[in-house]
């Protein structure tokens, strides 16, 4: 049904298009008395309106041909329906055109095609190849090249959006990968610990279950601890290998913090220390031990050479994790790119035991701060935290692909107006070339026109013209030709300046080989 009234609606425009179309053409044409040039009008008018949906490049074809070809025989006009027409079928086919090529080779077919016709057979001939230069590139280019950047904007606006949808679903993907491997990692962290304490509980149940002074009743009491503890550790090492087989495989805590900033300062890092996590629980110690064993290794893979300083103090309610790195002497390593990862990770764990992790840059280089509360539950995983979490390590990959996707619309869109500017500039210049050229080489000087007598011979006067006859001359102001039959007309200039008001020209009408009639005439002047 949507559809059906999309179509409807279609018909509709359409309709209204051509009506308005051709009420421009009636309204130009009939006050001209021109009904020849109104009736190639309407035919025009039809057949682009018809084809311009599904064949755009016909529509375009059709409307640039007509335009130009139909009010050419009715005199040295530039007709208003002409650009109408033009204009709003030149952006149609822009805008529904999959591909720019089929559209290049029409407006490139038509205008080889009617350049050389207009400054061949017009009666102004350089002035009609102007014209025809200027409807070409403002009434036609111009509108096509704003239909194609509004169809550009539009689809890709909609590719930009279907990308940061799927980079999106790829990111979150990525993020919660990362999560699950650090519970993977809390659990065998969890296994190590507990199992040993289950194992210390089995082994002191075992020698209680032997030791002497003990009554029948307390020896399987101690049995029973022992094979309690024995199936809890069994059922442990269970349940941590579902998850190491569902997870990558993750390194364990290994060492204390003084530890690992030993191994650390070994390696090459410039770290200096203050530890204090005497008090901490055991999962608080891990957490603060991952903080900054992650936070040492992206020292270590971005900011190489970087001095490191590293705070963990502990008090009674919780305990303070921050390392924060100064600007690498000589950059980052070329290639070391991040995909955040272990900062996720971080925030799972941190998330886990309650506490809060910061990142970010701090005076050019990285700060890395986490609040690990001592007895807080973990907190509540949000759609709100998540994404914050998600923008914190740097998840703008969609972002920034829509953003190239607006910079291309706002490219083509520059490419729509300095296009059309550019080429109209260099015609300019070359008609301009052309013009000069053709103006001073057409100079019949003053004295020689003087020195004509009507009945010489053609070839006794022709050493004395000048090598090109003047295309752009008076159109108004022009004597009678003469009344005889077969007379040919060339059309000299008279030697005065471009500047001058006095636009005039000189006319030699020849017959028969013989000068009939020579005029001086001027723009106005009868």
């Amino acid at each position: 049904m949507q559809e059906v009234t999309k179509r409807r609606w279609r018909v509709v425009l359409d309709v209204a298009l051509a009506l308005f179309l051709a009420f421009i053409v009636v309204s130009d044409t009939i006050q001209a008395g021109a009904y020849g040039e109104m009736a190639g009008g309407f035919a025009v008018v039809l057949v682009s309106v018809a084809t311009a949906r599904r064949y755009p490049a016909a529509s375009l074809a059709v409307a640039l041909a007509g335009t130009l070809a139909v009010p050419f025989p009715y005199g040295n006009r530039v007709p208003v329906w002409m650009i109408f027409v033009l204009v709003a079928m030149s952006y149609q086919a822009g805008l529904r055109m999959p591909r720019a090529r089929p559209g290049l080779l029409v407006g490139g077919a038509v205008a080889v095609l009617a350049l050389p016709v207009s400054l061949i057979f017009g009666d102004d001939a350089l002035g009609d190849w102007a014209e025809v230069v200027a409807v070409l590139v403002f009434a036609g280019l111009s509108p096509w090249l704003l239909g194609r950047y509004i169809r550009l904007r539009g689809e890709l606006a909609r590719t930009g959006w279907r990308r940061a949808e799927e980079m999106e679903s790829r990111q979150r993907l990525i993020a919660d990968q990362a999560r699950l491997r650090e519970r993977a990692r809390i659990a065998s962290d969890m296994h190590d610990s507990l199992g040993h304490e289950l194992s210390l509980i089995a082994v002191r149940a075992a020698a209680l279950e032997v030791a002497g002074g003990l009554d029948d009743d307390q020896r399987g009491a101690a049995a029973q601890l022992r094979a309690g503890a024995a199936a809890a550790t069994e059922r442990l090492r269970e349940i941590i290998g579902v998850l190491r087989e569902d997870a990558a495989p993750v390194e364990p805590v290994q060492g204390d913090l003084g530890e690992l900033i030993a191994r650390a300062r070994a390696s090459g890092l410039l770290i200096e220390s203050t530890v204090d996590s005497a008090q901490a629980p055991p999962m608080v110690a891990l957490a603060a031990h991952r903080v900054v064993q992650e936070a040492l290794t992206n020292v270590a893979k971005h900011a190489p050479g970087a001095a490191v300083t590293v705070r963990v103090t502990s008090s009674g309610s919780q305990t303070e994790v921050s390392v924060v790195n100064a600007p690498p002497p000589a950059g980052p390593l070329p290639g070391a790119a991040s995909g955040h990862r272990g900062l996720i990770g971080l925030r799972e764990r941190v998330r886990l035991v309650g506490g809060t992790l910061r990142t970010g840059p701090h005076e050019g280089g990285f700060a890395v701060t986490a609040t690990l509360p001592h007895d807080a539950a973990p907190v509540e995983e949000t759609a709100e935290l998540r994404e914050a979490a998600d923008d914190a390590v740097g998840q703008s990959t969609s972002a920034r692909a829509l953003e190239l996707a607006r910079r291309d619309v706002r490219r083509s869109l520059v490419q729509a107006v300095a296009v059309p500017l550019g080429l109209f500039a260099v015609v300019v210049g070359v008609a301009g070339i052309v013009f000069l050229y053709q103006w001073t080489s057409s100079e019949l000087p003053p004295q020689v026109y003087d020195g004509l007598r009507v009945g010489q011979p053609r070839a006794e006067i022709a050493p004395r013209l000048p090598g090109n006859q003047r295309g752009a001359r008076p159109v108004r102001g022009e004597p009678p030709l003469p009344p005889v039959p077969g007379a040919a007309c060339e059309y000299y200039g008279t030697g005065r300046s471009l500047l001058d008001n006095d636009y005039a020209a000189f006319r030699l009408c020849f017959a028969e080989g013989k000068l009939v009639s020579k005029d001086r005439f001027a723009e106005g002047v009868s």
